[in-house]
């Protein structure tokens, strides 16, 4: 018989069942880039906050503040502009209580803006991806991989300007539906495979 034959015949093979037994392996996580995210996750002051101890948290993108920036903003001239023409052209004097209402909160949302994009963040975890974002009312979602039903990735004009988009997620229960916003256009779809890829092997088990 030949060499060969013998020291094939010779090793030791896998035990019946195991490739069914072994979990399945998945895919490195994928990290963003260096300087393409907020260098600190931004937390509440309070020492009664909620804290998710261990792993990594990857953040958004810097350029989704631009992109808030510009679209609250436009809305907020809008706002004052309608509310101008209504009362010194019109002499509707009583456009002046929902345009100061309106102006005072697209103001307010301006000034918290950089530091509510600094407390968005996610983690990917062995069995799940954790999604948590706010400062004063903090919420911590985690998403299970083998439910995720749908990946999607979305941008606007202005989005796809500044590279950035937002991935979402769907799940049978709509409640832990997920949208990170401001990933970069790359990190977006990096992330996108990776979670589509290992959904994929928790649903089959292989």
């Amino acid at each position: 018989m030949p060499e060969s034959a013998v020291d094939a015949a010779s090793e030791p093979g896998p035990a019946p069942g195991a490739e069914h037994d072994s979990a399945p392996s998945a895919a490195p996580a994928p990290a963003p880039a260096d300087g393409t995210t907020f260098p600190r996750l931004a937390e509440p002051r309070s020492e009664n906050r909620l804290v998710l101890a261990g792993g990594v948290w990857h953040q958004i993108s810097p350029k989704y503040v631009w992109v808030q920036l510009i679209s609250t903003g436009s809305f907020l001239i809008l706002v004052m502009a309608a509310t101008l023409v209504l009362t010194l052209a019109f002499h509707q004097m009583w456009a002046w209580i929902p345009g100061g209402i309106l102006t005072v909160i697209l103001v307010w949302t301006l000034a918290i803006l950089p530091r509510q994009a600094r407390a968005i963040g996610y983690q990917l975890r062995e069995d799940d991806l954790v999604f948590r974002r706010g400062i004063l009312w903090q919420r911590f979602v985690a998403v299970p991989y083998g439910r995720m039903q749908l990946v999607d990735i979305t941008h606007g004009p202005l989005d796809r300007g500044f590279g950035i988009a937002q991935l979402k997620f769907v799940t049978a229960a709509a409640a832990t539906g997920v949208v990170i916003p401001g990933l970069d256009q790359g990190t977006a779809e990096t992330l996108r495979d990776h979670l589509v890829a290992v959904a994929e092997s928790r649903r089959t088990g292989l």
